[in-house]
């Protein structure tokens, strides 16, 4: 089964704005590819006071075992997700979307 990485702007949204679409795209990477297990980077075991970079790290220790990375709309836009997209083609994670 194919572990997928699913990277999406989260600045400015809900927690369940977030988990809406993360469920939307799970269900698009189904009809795309099949079974599937989709990566959980949706953290919120951080604290207040936690920065960007933090996540940032945490995402990038999840991508490292992913098959495959899809990239929601948008990606474009959010620093972090243009760093994983950047991770993902240099070190020959698949894409699926982007």
């Amino acid at each position: 089964m194919k572990k997928v990485f699913i990277s999406q702007p989260m600045r400015g949204k809900t927690s369940e704005e977030i988990l809406t679409e993360r469920n939307r795209i799970t269900e698009e990477i189904r009809n795309m590819i099949g079974d599937h297990e989709v990566l959980d980077t949706y953290f919120d075991d951080f604290g207040e006071c936690s920065k960007p970079l933090q996540y940032l790290a945490k995402s990038l220790w999840m991508l490292a075992d992913a098959d495959c990375a899809y990239f929601a709309p948008g990606w474009q836009d959010a620093r972090g997700c243009r760093i994983e997209h950047d991770s993902a083609v240099n070190y020959g994670i698949t894409v699926l979307k982007d």
